[in-house]
């Protein structure tokens, strides 16, 4: 009898054994995993078993000879989730869990011996199915204890991620926080973890997870029913502390409602300037003058797209439409590796996230100027469009008024926004943004100056694994302006300027562990600059036509840089740029005598490129290096060092960016700029009064520093070199911010004390400024305080003030005259040696707010403010006229009366 058993055993085992190894030959065309697994019954005879609903939609085409069941599984199911077993005529598939068939060999090991098994095994069922998420796919050969857990947090109704959201896992005693993309990566001990989310205003959320490999959860949090107080700058819960970045500044797009402004228009750009370090030559001026840097050293950013010129209206508004913004990141110190091209600081302007769900919008109506940004879902939860204008009405304003010499005056400019999202699927997403801005204005009844922006971004998204992505990025930016002028006689003429740049670029970022954040990269771009043509306006024109030399240039770099935390105090941010710049022909070039003036007569050659030959190539490494230390959980001490290179200069001898300054690429004679700047830091915050506290101290040597010679002419000039000068700048200074995010009482008061120097020394005395010695930049205010405050008196009312104090920006002063060749000269003291009166200015507003019913067709906010409360005559610029013989000093002010302003902003 026991040898008949023995017998059947061994024949089963046999019969079973040629089951498994038993050869068969099928092919699929474009069927689902369902209809595979039925046609795999019938070509097999083994009885397969498993759940619809474990797979993806997806259809296949494949083809398989002469090939055993285990093999096509095997291959079948590579990349998902699902594991099988083949026994007694039948295949048992499991979903991330395997099944064992032994025991492993140290199961049954003495109690004083620990047993660690490799991989747990936990069953999917024995869990809420509804509360539980599997990762990765479980392996009876694998070895690990560990895997990278990756993911996104997104806010379940609209589909925008969540920044700042606090995942905590018990199981290690780990906390980490979603960046601004929502996405968050960690390294999870395999089998059985719980992941609880927090943060304010959201619900809170505990999952079961089965971790069995790498892999992803993405989660979607609904939003709690607790109301949140206005914030006016706001930053994840004690990121300011535990960042590694000396000298970033984010600004909170939604508090920018509460601020008074003037005309009412809310303006991203000017909000930047009451925080410390960053100013402006003037009320109402373009550009920005970042830690001791020239407005061209400012590299400012839509959706990774070049803004040339970031203002309309002469620079009393920004050109970024505020209802289209969703985010704005300033590095003025520890600007990150991927960013290259200026010397002192980086504006990140990056568009609102798409609203997938359904038809929104806001805008605003003001007293010159009306907005409105719409978000439509195209495919619902994958395609969005979102359309931002803005425009303004002061032409009809002017037509309307008496005054006869402003009748013919002309003052108008729009600005219009596109942008594609499109999430493809859980790994790929494209963005495409196109935007236009155009400014028309006329001062003088001969003359009308145009200018204008226009813009184009791709931007592709593509995640590889929870530990590595990739973003490729291609860009294309244009500026241009024009003059039309038409006088009483025949000198009618018509001048542009084109400024052009086109880049490529690609940035990858790797999670290595939690110890090691790595982002590399490279990029190229090309500049077309076409720096002059003067035609001649209409049949009657004596004007003789002229056109500059294009000038073209290619600039490429390559970086990366690694986030490197030693331990829970000490955190490197690490990174090296290279980047080589070629400024390329078809030009041509003067080479001078050394040694003395450039000028006509000290031209020895005159060298002739061919399109696209190099005419001079310049390049080097760019350090970012920073590191912070933290002394208590909410007290920190930062320091960094930066070296940044800057290819393109700005001609200008105005004291602020003007409409018809002209950029210049470097070449055979105009070096590229350098700086190298030095940052320490202390960062405190103090949880129970919510208050953020800074400290920061900088000290900037910059080299090749591009100045002007007295009367230089900019425009329409072949042999521009001979009127700039290049030389050396410092700037240094210290830095005080205190910030209160959250209560009734909230804002900022900002403080800092800088010195902004510049040296224009030379052996030939002509080319030599105030003697060789350090002398204030045109831009230099030592002191400078803000106050901007908002207190809310109840959910609907609300007041706000700010107060802006800074010292008298520097002049040129005639200090005497003399007789020469029989007419009277003025005789002006050293370049910038004096200086205008000292600027302050108090704005106040009262905020209303609409109910905040949620069932109704807008939520509405008015806003009454008064600009110059106190109506204080500040001075723009003082300026000098000979006047029958005698010099007289004038002051031109702007806003020099207190101007009120209403607007109406909505929301639906």
């Amino acid at each position: 009898m026991k040898k008949t058993i023995l017998l059947y055993i061994a024949l089963f085992s046999i019969y079973m054994l040629n089951a498994q190894s038993e050869k068969i030959s099928v092919s699929f065309s474009n069927n689902s995993m369902v209809e595979i697994l039925e046609k795999l019954e019938q070509e097999s005879n083994l009885r397969f078993y498993y759940q619809d609903n474990w797979f993806d939609t997806y259809k296949t085409t494949n083809s398989y000879e002469n090939k055993t069941i285990e093999f096509i599984l095997s291959d079948l199911f590579s990349s998902s989730s699902i594991n099988f077993l083949i026994y007694d005529n039948k295949v048992i598939l499991t979903n991330n869990s395997i099944v064992y068939q032994e025991l492993p060999d140290d199961f049954f090991k003495t109690e004083e011996q620990s047993y660690y098994p490799e991989n747990d095994a936990i069953f999917y069922n024995q869990y809420d199915s509804k509360n539980v998420i599997t990762v990765g796919k479980q392996n009876v050969n694998l070895k690990a204890q560990e895997f990278r857990v990756s993911g996104r947090v997104t806010e379940e109704n609209t589909g925008k991620p969540i920044e700042g959201l606090v995942i905590i896992l018990p199981k290690t005693n780990k906390q980490i926080t979603t960046d601004k993309n929502g996405r968050f990566s960690v390294t999870v001990p395999s089998g059985l973890n719980t992941i609880e989310t927090k943060l304010l205003g959201y619900q809170e959320e505990s999952l079961n997870v089965l971790v069995y490999g790498n892999g992803t959860v993405n989660l979607k949090i609904s939003e709690s029913a607790e109301a949140l107080d206005e914030v006016l700058i706001e930053s994840t819960r004690n990121q300011n502390v535990k960042e590694a970045i000396v000298g970033i500044t984010r600004i909170d797009i939604a508090g920018l409602k509460n601020i008074p402004v003037v005309l009412g228009e809310r303006d991203i750009l000017k909000i930047a300037t009451t925080l410390p370090g960053i100013k402006t030559a003037g009320e109402g001026s373009a550009g920005f003058n970042v830690r001791g840097g020239r407005a061209d050293q400012n590299l400012i950013l839509l959706d990774d797209a070049v803004i040339y010129s970031p203002s309309h209206f002469l620079g009393f508004f920004s050109a970024i439409n505020p209802f289209a913004t969703g985010s704005v990141d300033i590095y003025k110190a520890s600007i990150p590796a991927e960013y290259g091209g200026r010397l002192s600081s980086v504006f990140d302007i990056k568009t609102k996230e798409p609203n997938y769900e359904k038809f929104s919008g806001e805008g605003s109506i003001g007293p010159i100027t009306g907005s409105v940004n719409l978000q439509t879902p195209i495919v619902k939860d994958k395609i969005s469009l979102t359309t931002a204008v803005r425009a303004t009405y002061s032409d009809w304003i002017l037509r309307s008024l008496d005054e006869e010499s402003l009748k013919n005056s002309e003052a108008s400019f729009y600005d219009v926004l596109l942008k594609y999202d499109h999430k493809i699927n859980e790994n790929n997403k494209f963005q495409a943004t196109g935007y236009y801005s155009k400014d028309k204005f006329s001062i003088t009844s001969d003359s009308i100056f145009g200018y204008n922006n226009a813009l184009a971004s791709l931007k592709w998204d593509h995640t590889f694994n929870g530990k590595h992505k990739a973003e490729v990025i291609a860009v294309n930016s244009q500026y241009k302006y024009g003059i039309e002028y038409e006088g009483l006689s025949n000198s009618n003429f018509d001048f542009d300027y084109k400024i052009n740049e086109t880049q490529l670029k690609l940035n990858m970022k790797y999670l290595h562990s939690d110890k090691h954040k790595f982002t590399y990269g490279a990029s190229t771009k090309l500049y077309q600059i076409e720096p002059g043509n003067l035609s001649a306006k209409g049949n009657e024109s004596i004007i003789e036509p002229k056109q500059l030399n294009k000038e073209k240039g290619l600039e490429s770099a390559v970086y990366i840089s690694d986030k490197f935390e030693v331990n829970k105090k000490l955190l490197f941010d690490i990174g090296l740029r290279y980047s080589i710049f070629s400024a390329l022909g078809a030009n041509t070039q003067n080479v001078y005598e050394a040694n003395v003036p450039k000028n006509e007569s000290s031209i020895t050659e005159v060298k002739t490129y061919s399109n696209n030959e190099t005419i001079e190539t310049y390049g080097g490494a760019e350090f970012r290096l920073s590191m912070r230390y933290s002394l208590t959980p909410s007290l920190s001490v930062k320091g960094s060092f930066n070296k940044t290179i800057q290819y393109l200069h700005l001609l200008s001898n105005n004291t602020t960016m003007s409409p018809t300054d002209t950029w210049k690429l470097s070449d055979l004679n105009t070096k590229p700029q350098e700086a190298y700047q030095y940052s320490v830091g202390v960062y405190k915050n103090f949880d129970n009064s919510d208050l953020e506290v800074s400290l920061e101290g900088y000290y900037k040597k910059m080299n090749n520093i591009l100045d002007y010679k007295v009367g230089a002419e900019l425009i329409l000039n072949e042999s521009i070199e001979q009127e700039l000068l290049q030389g050396e700048g410092k700037a240094y200074g210290v830095e005080f911010l205190i910030k209160k995010k959250n209560g009734n009482l909230n804002g900022w008061i900002g403080y800092s004390y800088s010195k902004a120097l510049l040296k224009l020394q030379n052996d030939i005395p002509q080319e030599q400024v105030n003697n060789g010695d350090y002398f204030p930049a045109n831009y230099d205010k030592p002191h400078d305080f803000s106050m901007v405050l908002n207190y809310k008196l109840t959910k609907k009312y609300s007041f706000s003030a700010n107060f802006i104090y800074q010292t008298g920006r520097p002049i040129t002063y005639p200090i005497g005259k003399f007789n020469f060749a029989g007419s009277e000269q003025v005789l002006y003291s050293d370049r910038n040696q004096f200086r205008i009166p000292d600027y302050y200015r108090l704005d106040v507003g009262f905020n209303i707010e609409g109910s905040h019913k949620l069932k109704k067709l807008a939520h509405s906010f008015w806003n009454i403010s008064v600009y110059n409360v106190l109506g204080r005559n500040n001075p723009y610029s003082v300026f000098f006229v000979n006047n029958d013989g005698k010099v007289k000093a004038y002051q031109s002010s702007i806003f020099s009366i207190p101007v009120p302003t209403v607007s109406y902003n909505f929301k639906f």
